[in-house]
């Protein structure tokens, strides 16, 4: 026999004694004397403040974009603290509004809530992604840009002295029809290089959407190496995708296609 197996009876009858031990009732008070100065003298354990409200809980009634929940904070800091990799972001309210009424037009920082505003300009690479960020309004967007792009091209008036196509050995004559005259443009390249995240970047900065992103790039001093490009395209999708779901379809496409693709020439 096992030195382990022949111990096993024994812990089993300590186990067992102590279960009972802490069923008696003195030994239930002291258990919780010392549950309740632990509670006391840990300082993790919420207070109370004389209102009687939790002082985490009043923290975490400002807004999520203002400040990371306090759940979500790490108790201790894994990587050592570096100043030179410190990027400051816009925090100021009428910044961004400033910014969406000259992308959006007057009334533009109007079209979205507050907590919208603040999601459509957030990349998950800002506070670990803690506060929310644009993923999601991102994809939505993109789709909305990608259809009103298409449309744009097939209705494009036909362009002239392209080159005629090859003449058939057997005098055939393929099918024609107006409504596909422009059905060679609808080419994947085409639309990639119309919607490519230099010209939506450089459009994004003509609006001053880069002062007022929220982002954390790889390297502070070469934002550019970081993926700015990128980042910018992105939030430009994510507004579209918020103007979608908070004022509907039509709104997002006459955005679209008033802010984005005439800009870009493409209507």
């Amino acid at each position: 026999m096992s030195i382990a197996s022949s111990a096993r009876p024994a812990v089993r009858s300590v186990c067992r004694e102590c279960r009972q031990r802490l069923l008696q009732p003195h030994h239930q008070a002291a258990f919780l004397s010392s549950t309740s100065f632990a509670k006391a003298t840990n300082p993790t354990i919420k207070l109370q403040n004389e209102s009687g409200q939790h002082s985490d809980d009043l923290a975490d009634s400002e807004p999520r974009w203002k400040r990371t929940p306090t759940a979500m904070k790490s108790p201790f800091r894994i990587r050592e603290s570096n100043d030179n990799d410190h990027f400051p972001v816009n925090e100021d309210p009428k910044k961004l509004d400033d910014v969406l009424k000259k992308m959006l037009g007057q009334g533009g920082e109007t079209m979205l809530s507050e907590e919208a505003k603040w999601l459509a300009v957030t990349h998950k690479s800002f506070d670990h992604g803690r506060r929310g960020f644009n993923d999601r309004l991102a994809f939505l967007g993109k789709r909305i840009v990608e259809l009103q792009t298409s449309l744009a091209l097939i209705d494009a008036p036909k362009v002239t002295g392209a080159s005629s196509a090859a003449v058939d050995s057997f005098a055939r004559t393929p099918y024609r029809h107006p409504s596909l005259s422009n059905i060679e443009s609808m080419r994947k390249d085409t639309k990639s290089e119309l919607l490519s995240k230099v010209r939506l970047s450089q459009l994004a900065n003509r609006y001053g959407l880069a002062d007022v992103i929220r982002w954390k790039p790889k390297q502070v001093r070469r934002l550019k190496a970081s993926g700015i490009e990128a980042v910018l395209a992105h939030t430009i999708y994510a507004i579209v995708g918020a103007i979608a779901l908070q004022r509907g379809g039509d709104a997002a496409i006459q955005a679209v296609r008033q802010k984005i693709l005439h800009p870009l020439g493409i209507l």
